[in-house]
């Protein structure tokens, strides 16, 4: 069977229960390539020690979660609430941890419209990019927006479609400024692997799951078993040039069988055999 020609990395959301030191262990153990790191899982007076962690480890990092990643309130990170104090935390993350990860890319989305207000969301997103993309340049790293799934919509993003993304990244018109793929969140919108493949040189980040009708916010599959055209979706990827790590996205929480309550990696192991799979065939 030919695997799939991306290198396999695994966000640490999908081994919530493990600590970022299991995280970093068992990855190497399994045979994954990238990590994803979500910063929500470091300790903020080990950073030197767990960073050095990673660089030891031989694992590349492909994507940062900072802890606070949106502009305007989010139901996952409600905290703080001014959408200044969520920039200043951004800024900060960025400062802290690029040093640690050159060639990086670190994860922003919109944040909830204040009273439904899209279009002053969108607004003021691109000009707080603006102001954000020369510090990542600088730092040696780079940006990526994430369109969320209409679930999201008003709770957690403003933006849901890869082309209301484009208008925003567009908007920014830097170079350190790229395009998150989170199949889970874009697989249903309209001619999905057209957009995939307009999107082009500015995808920087691939996120991969499976989707079924959700019990909650945070419920996905395994790469797979569920109804995602992967298999289309992987090479629309590959079709617009990118070459960067696909790093399974998984959120099993809420569930009556949820993943984390599963032996971790045989779950790891599992994504891998499904991606290549899905590569391989359409389901």
């Amino acid at each position: 069977m030919t695997t799939l020609p991306f290198s396999f990395g695994m966000n640490e959301f999908t081994t919530q229960p493990w600590s970022f030191e299991e995280d970093v262990t068992r990855y190497c153990e399994l045979g994954v390539d990238a990590i994803e790191i979500c910063e929500a899982k470091l300790d903020q007076n080990r950073i030197e020690e767990q960073m050095r962690l990673v660089k030891d480890s031989g694992l590349t990092v492909s994507a940062v979660q900072p802890a606070v990643r949106t502009f305007f309130g989010s139901a996952m990170v409600p905290e703080p609430g001014a959408t200044e104090a969520r920039v200043g935390r951004l800024t900060r993350s960025l400062k802290t941890l690029a040093p640690h990860v050159p060639g990086s890319v670190f994860v922003t989305n919109t944040g909830a419209p204040p009273k439904g207000n899209m279009r002053r969301t969108m607004d003021e997103t691109v000009r707080y990019l603006r102001d954000l993309c020369p510090l990542a340049e600088d730092l040696g790293v780079s940006l990526s927006l994430e369109p969320l799934n209409p679930t999201s919509v008003n709770t957690e993003s403003a933006i849901w479609t890869i082309e209301q993304a484009m208008d925003i990244i567009d908007g920014v018109g830097h170079s350190a400024m790229g395009l998150c793929l989170d199949y889970w969140n874009i697989w249903q919108q309209k001619d999905v692997c057209a957009a995939i493949r307009a999107a082009g040189s500015k995808i920087n980040v691939l996120q991969v799951s499976d989707w079924r009708t959700p019990y909650s916010a945070a419920d996905r599959l395994i790469p797979g078993d569920g109804c995602i055209p992967l298999h289309e979706m992987l090479h629309a990827t590959w079709d617009a040039g990118f070459r960067g790590a696909c790093t399974v996205e998984i959120f099993s929480s809420g569930v009556p069988d949820s993943l984390y309550d599963r032996d971790l990696s045989e779950v790891i192991r599992f994504c891998r055999e499904g991606l290549d799979q899905a590569w391989t065939s359409a389901s």
